[in-house]
């Protein structure tokens, strides 16, 4: 029984439920170390109060899962089976049963229900956030390699440009260089824009070719030993013009505002709110159509919201993003991103790569 399972079973004892079904990959992996993707197949976790743990997966991955040191009981079905038969075998006295209610569909959750006597249902999702919410010494050590490859994406990405190249080139090189360091999975979908394709916050990258007098926006991320990162960077190429210098400078000291207050005790809406005054007084509010940041973890987008409405407070071991933006249709977008952690005494940045506005 690993620590962070013990910690959930006690926190289910206080919510007096009789069983739990953990059914995201995410999660599943935070309380058994075992990282895989099922696709349609069902995965999950049942666990009760009293640390009984029952993992339910597909056959193929049993010996994966023995191999990280599980305990418990195993439930590997084959293509042909239903798991949901062998699961009800486990629904004595279950009365009160949690579940992630975000992430269980409603046809699993109605086998679910089936296969345990139309229990109670309640949502553990929130319970699982906040025990994820602070990271330990290992998860820390992970995310600052995690973000030190980001740095190296951003810089491989910078390498590549050159007159004519197409966002998709710049792209594939990235991801080739990545792979050569020995990650699998990006974050999310790389992003490069050039141009006025910047001024997209999510935009597609295509063939749109790159030309003297284009910002150039980088946002990607990897997936390193279970746990993700996410850096935007923005450079000029060729040349940048007043107004992308303005914009650029506005950019950076929103961020920076943001960072000079993140530490234990600040309210979390307020680093949205101190980078949007910024923003807006430099009249670009209408260009900045997000929040500041999101939390950061095993999810790219996890717990917390960093929202201005947020009125929890920063504590030391939580991580995050910053990353004010603007984006103007015409000129181009500009968005700064870090990965920040919260210490005893202030913040760390987790990713390196310069801000200074480069041209390239």
């Amino acid at each position: 029984m690993t620590q962070r399972m013990e910690t959930f079973c006690e926190s289910m004892k206080k919510e007096n439920m009789d069983a739990a079904f953990v059914s995201s990959k995410e999660n599943f992996f935070y309380l058994t170390g075992f990282l895989t993707d099922p696709h349609e197949r069902l995965l999950g976790l049942l666990v009760f109060p009293d640390e009984k743990v029952v993992a339910v997966l597909p056959a193929m991955e049993k010996g994966q899962l023995k191999e990280t040191g599980f305990k418990g009981d195993i439930i590997a079905y084959q293509d042909h089976e239903n798991p949901w038969e062998a699961l009800a075998d486990y629904n004595e006295s279950v009365h009160t049963l949690g579940i992630e209610e975000e992430h269980l569909s409603y046809g699993r959750a109605g086998q679910l229900i089936e296969a345990f006597a139309t229990p109670e249902i309640r949502d553990v999702t929130g319970l699982l956030d906040r025990q994820r919410l602070l990271k330990d010494e290992k998860e820390i050590s992970i995310m600052r390699k995690a973000a030190s490859l980001a740095d190296e994406g951003v810089e491989a990405g910078i390498a590549a440009l050159e007159e004519g190249v197409s966002e998709m080139e710049v792209l594939a090189r990235i991801e080739f260089e990545m792979k050569k360091r020995g990650v699998r999975e990006m974050s999310f979908s790389t992003m490069v824009l050039f141009g006025e394709k910047a001024g997209h916050p999510h935009g597609n990258p295509g063939d749109r070719t790159l030309k003297r007098g284009d910002l150039v926006l980088f946002d990607l991320g990897v997936v390193w030993e279970g746990y993700t990162s996410d850096i935007t960077r923005t450079v000029a190429f060729g040349e940048v013009d007043e107004k992308q210098r303005e914009i650029y400078e506005t950019v950076k000291r929103a961020e920076q505002a943001s960072l000079d207050i993140s530490k234990p005790g600040t309210r979390i809406g307020d680093l949205d709110q101190v980078a949007r005054n910024v923003i807006e007084e430099a009249g670009y509010g209408d260009y900045f159509p997000h929040r500041i940041g999101h939390g950061l973890g095993i999810n790219v987008h996890e717990f917390p919201s960093m929202s201005h409405l947020n009125e929890d407070v920063l504590k030391p071991g939580m991580t995050y993003t910053i990353e004010p933006g603007i984006y103007d249709p015409e000129t181009g977008g500009v968005r700064i991103e870090d990965d920040v952690l919260v210490t005893e005494g202030g913040y760390e940045i987790l990713t390196k790569t310069p801000k200074d506005l480069r041209i390239i």
